[in-house]
Order: C-alpha cells, then structure tokens, then sequence
C-alpha cells in the first residue's frame, strides 16, 4: 500500500477511531481539492455554453421555436451518460471516468461551435447532446467526494462539490461579451466564444481529474469500509465505541465482520426512497424554472430583472448545499428530505398567493433552489450509505440517470400545462410527486431507521 493510503502518524483519531487512520486525513482533503477545483472548471464550462445554447439554435436553425432544445438535449445527453460513466468508474476509477466525461464534454463544444460555423443545426444538436455529459461529470463528481469522505462527513464533503459548481455556474454566463469578442477575433460567430471557454476548461478538468485525483476515491472507500468493519468487529458488544460518539445517523450500518470485504446488502426501500427523492427534486425544479423566464416575459418583465430573478434561483441551488450537508451529517437524511419537499410547498404557497408578482416570484424561484438543494443532498446521502462499496458506483449511476430523466420530463411537460392553466396551475402540478415523497418516506420511517 502506498503512503497516501497508510495511516497517518500522529493523527489524533487514530486512538478514538480505529478506522480513521485507514487513509490519511490530509489524502482525503487533497481529493476533496481536486474535485472542487473540477466542479469550478466543468461548472465554468457547461455555464458558458448552456447560457447561449438556446441562442445559438435559434440562429443557426432560424427557429426560435428549436431553441428549446438546447437545454433538453444537454439534460438528455446527462441522463444518456451517467450509467456508463459509473460502470467506467467501476472498471478504471472515479478518476479515469470522470476525465473521460470531461473529454467528451470538450468534444462537445468543439462539435458545437464548428457547427455554428457551417450553419449545420443537425451538428449543433448533437454537439450539445455530448456537451451535455459535462453536467452528468458533475453529478458523479458528488459521490466521488462522497468516496473520498468520512461515513460520518459524506453529506458536508458531498454538499461542497456540489457548491463549488456555484463559482462556474455564476462566472459562466458573465463571459458572454468578452468570450464574444474573443470569437470573433478569430473569425468565429461571437456566440461561440462561450464554447470556446467550454473547450479550455474542460480539458483542464480532464487533466486535472487524470493526474490528481490519486488515491482513487473508489478506493479510499474500500479501504475506509473495511477498516470500519474491522474497527466494529473489535468493539466488545454492548459497548460504544469511540466513533459512534458525536457522529450523524445513516441510513445504512455495515453489521460488525471481522471481514474487510464481507459484502453487506443494500437496503432497497431506503435507495429506492433516496432516488425518489433527487428525481422529483428535479422534476419540480426544472419544471417550475424552466417556464419561469416565459411566465415573467409575459406579464412585460424585463431580460434583465428576469436574470437577476433567475440569478437568485441558482444561488438557492448551490449556495447553502454545504449547509444541508452539515444538516444531514447531524440530523439524518430523512430529516433534510422532509425538509426538502416543506421549501418546495411554501414555494408553490408563493406562487399561489402572488403569481404576477416580480419580488415574490423572486422569493418563490429561490426557495425552489433551496429545496432542490436539500432534497437533492439528502437523497444522494441516503442513497451512498444505503448501498455497499462494491455496488455503490453502480447505484449512484442510475440515480443520477433517473434525476436527469426526471428533469427531461418535467422541462416537457411544462410548457404545455403552463399554456392550458398558467404558472400557478404548474406549481400545483408540481406539488403531486411532492406529497408522493412525504407519504413515502412517512411510511418508511416507521420501518427503518434511515437518518436517525
């Protein structure tokens, strides 16, 4: 075993936590560096281009009508991506899937922006399906940090990464004009100068993923896992080791094996009630944000009230993630998921109290991130500690597939139902799948202790 995997001497929990020192603490923050340092890259990259997609379809094809797509086909290319990049993780690492990923997102921008230079919109769709696998990179990203973590921390090191997109997701869309002009310089159309940010910060995403993210997190789990295991097989019964002391709740308890790769089954009603709740999250939030931009034009708000108003969505999404994490680390996953689906029905309260108000459409479209958030943290929480490290690539994959799913069916059916009944109607729509995940896991807590 290498060094950076050895036990840290010195190392003040080694006493009180045996299986703390499995990996050493300073390994586990380097990780975590690396994958936030990849979030703010990828997150400056898919920002960029996501923020002039639906633009630039619309002027290479000619049809504003099209330029819907952009962001259902970026989402579609998410879904398409994530199980192969988590059976990718499972065969070469987190770090090797994880720079495929960003390669491909690359791959897509360069795809997109030729196609803007030869007028090709079949070649633009298709470019922005691939550049799409960029946001699943992202997604995977959180369970990698999950990987690297300690049991007791995964929900505050997950939630990080996840904020870490903010940086890219916020800076993104600012480079619009100088990127522009960029462009042009070269002699390209001044909407492809977003992409051209794409290509450079995906590739330094790849490398960075490629070269720096040593150990694996794969198998810094493993080796946390078994050492856990081991530690718990040493505890006499009845006695509470030092560990448990001061540690959140999980979901999901590996029994006592003196065993370092005794396989432990999943606990199905808790993964499936955690996938559950990331793909409603989503639902709700690309269901009700999506139609928000049109629902404000269309009682005379202006381009630049209407970003400032999305602006706020965003910061709900991503800025409090770590303080969700926390939340989750102390209080439990069914706690945070609960409180999830409360901000999403005060959001549609919201809505419904003043739908044609500008400040309180505001407060309503940032609550939704807010709830986005807790729900989203939440239920990729329960889903890790649920499932056994040798299943858990492979799990977290379909997760995220059925979140991005999820959020492909909610960005088609909005239009429509905001057509036949308004916003308000499409919030209550919203709300069904809402009270589906309060039931569910109502029901679940009288079965399981998940989160306690």
């Amino acid at each position: 075993m290498s060094s950076n995997v050895a036990p840290e001497a010195g190392n003040p929990c080694r006493e009180s936590a045996p299986e703390l020192a499995a990996v050493a603490q300073s390994t586990r923050t380097r990780l975590i560096a690396v994958l936030v340092i990849g979030q703010i890259l990828g997150g400056l990259g898919v920002g960029a281009a996501v923020s002039v997609g639906a633009l630039l379809v619309a002027e290479v094809s000619g049809s504003p009508e099209l330029s819907g797509l952009a962001a259902t086909l970026s989402t579609l290319g998410a879904a398409i991506a994530s199980v192969p990049l988590a059976r990718l993780a499972i065969a070469k690492g987190r770090g090797f899937a994880l720079a495929v990923g960003s390669g491909l997102a690359a791959v897509g921008a360069v795809v997109s922006t030729l196609a803007a230079v030869s007028d090709s919109t079949p070649l633009l769709l298709a470019g922005l399906l691939v550049l799409g696998v960029g946001s699943a990179v992202g997604l995977q990203a959180r369970f990698a940090a999950a990987d690297a973590a300690l049991p007791h921390r995964r929900g505050l090191m997950l939630s990080t990464v996840m904020w870490s997109t903010t940086v890219g997701a916020v800076t993104g869309p600012l480079l619009m004009s100088p990127s522009g002009r960029v462009a042009t310089a070269f002699g390209l159309p001044e909407l492809t100068g977003p992409f051209l940010v794409t290509v450079v910060a995906q590739v330094g995403a790849t490398l960075l993923y490629a070269l720096l993210l040593r150990p694996d997190p794969l198998e810094v789990a493993r080796l946390t896992d078994a050492a856990a295991a081991n530690a718990a097989a040493r505890t006499p019964a009845g006695s509470t080791s030092a560990e448990g002391e001061g540690t959140a709740p999980t979901a999901h308890a590996a029994p006592a094996t003196a065993e370092p790769n005794a396989v432990v089954p999943a606990d199905r009603r808790v993964v499936l009630a955690g996938q559950g709740a990331v793909a409603v999250a989503h639902f709700v939030m690309v269901t009700l944000m999506s139609m928000a931009p049109l629902h404000m034009a269309n009682f005379g708000a202006s381009l630049t009230i209407i970003g400032a108003v999305m602006s706020l969505h965003i910061a709900g999404m991503w800025a409090l993630s770590p303080v969700f994490g926390w939340a989750v680390d102390r209080f439990g996953t069914t706690a945070m998921i609960f409180v999830g689906q409360t901000i999403f029905l005060a959001t549609a309260v919201v809505i419904w109290i003043a739908p044609f108000s500008l400040p309180m459409l505001a407060v309503a479209l940032t609550l939704l991130g807010l709830g986005w958030s807790a729900s989203v943290v939440a239920g990729s929480a329960a889903v890790t500690t649920a499932t056994p490290q040798h299943d858990r690539a492979a799990v977290q994959g379909r997760t995220d597939m059925t979140m991005n799913l999820a959020g492909v069916l909610g960005g088609l059916i909005g239009g429509p139902v905001l057509v036949q009944i308004g916003y308000t109607g499409l919030s209550l729509v919203a709300m069904i799948p809402v009270a589906v995940v309060v039931v569910t896991h109502m029901a679940l807590g009288k079965r399981t202790a998940v989160g306690r």
